[in-house]
């Protein structure tokens, strides 16, 4: 079974954009896909570089990324997305996972990035 992590923007929108998290964590659970969600973890007033090291923590013990609707435009998921990317993890929308789940997550496509240091 994969373990997925939830990377998503959280900063700045209404409750930490935490009821998006928590439906797309439910969606993926519903399809047998173990999930690291970083909205169940602290609140939304945690210092941000707080969150960041105990969130990045957290991505270390995943197989995969799925990114939320809006994670480009995320100082944090930018980071998780760019380290699992260095690392070689797969990362995948969370559209692309849901469609893909019935079938073979392998199969999705999977995010390219081509970011420098």
């Amino acid at each position: 079974m994969k373990r997925i992590y939830l990377s998503g923007p959280m900063t700045g929108l209404p409750h930490g954009n935490r009821p998006a998290f928590l439906e797309a964590a439910q969606s993926l659970r519903a399809r047998g896909f173990q999930v690291i969600n970083p909205a169940e973890y602290g609140s939304p007033e945690d210092d941000w570089y707080a969150a960041m090291r105990r969130d990045i923590r957290m991505l270390m013990d995943a197989d995969a990324v799925v990114t939320l609707p809006g994670w480009e435009r995320s100082r944090g998921a930018r980071l998780e997305v760019y380290v699992a990317c260095q690392l070689k993890m797969p990362v995948y929308t969370l559209t692309a996972c849901l469609r893909a789940a019935e079938e073979d997550l392998a199969k999705a496509p999977a995010i390219q990035l081509s970011l420098e240091l």
